[in-house]
């Protein structure tokens, strides 16, 4: 299991259609799967699609941890999960707006529509039909991940570009929102 090197936006072969992985070639991910896994853990991320590391198959592994999990149905806690030519159904038109990172766009934020509720199909490591409902972050997460299999980056679903920005700008600027909001408090307190 290595680590490989995450591509970044600009490279070509994150605007590419991924190839669909026939059903008996599956057993050809055998050392590609763990170094995916590899990989998104020591880049701290939730998701990883094989185009990130330059490999142009329709792959993708996620994991959702409890901290970042509702516990609603559809958005537990999961260990590492592999989907191999992944397809979403939507189960609404409802979208709601999330704030999203991509380790191939380091260390900026966009707020981002997706739907709330999806189903979702592939294939599991060993070939085996995988069907789950997601919710939350959990949703949130596989289209994500499944938009790199289609050639698309988080921003390109952004509707406010303005919601675009730094980690550390954000940071900032809700430290400082964060103490006007107490020196207003303190201040109506007093008097």
């Amino acid at each position: 299991m290595g680590i490989r090197p995450i591509i970044k936006m600009g490279n070509p072969i994150l605007r590419m259609n991924a190839e669909v992985v026939r059903p008996e070639d599956v057993h050809s991910l055998i050392s590609v799967i763990p170094d995916m896994i590899t990989t998104m853990r020591e880049a701290k991320g939730v998701g990883l699609a094989a185009p990130q590391i330059g490999i142009s198959l329709r792959v993708i592994i996620f994991e959702i941890p409890s901290s970042r999990a509702t516990s609603v149905k559809g958005d537990q806690p999961c260990g590492i999960q592999v989907l191999i030519n992944p397809k979403i159904d939507p189960l609404t038109s409802e979208k709601e707006l999330g704030w999203e990172g991509c380790l191939s766009i380091p260390e900026l934020r966009g707020e981002v529509p997706r739907y709330t509720r999806i189903n979702y199909t592939g294939l599991d490591a060993e070939g085996s039909p995988v069907k789950s409902y997601a919710t939350g972050f959990h949703a949130r997460v596989v289209q994500h991940e499944v938009d790199h299999l289609n050639g698309i980056l988080y921003p390109e679903r952004m509707v406010d570009l303005a919601r675009l920005g730094y980690i550390d700008e954000f940071a900032e600027a809700q430290e400082t929102q964060t103490l006007k909001n107490d020196i207003t408090r303190d201040g109506n307190d007093n008097g």
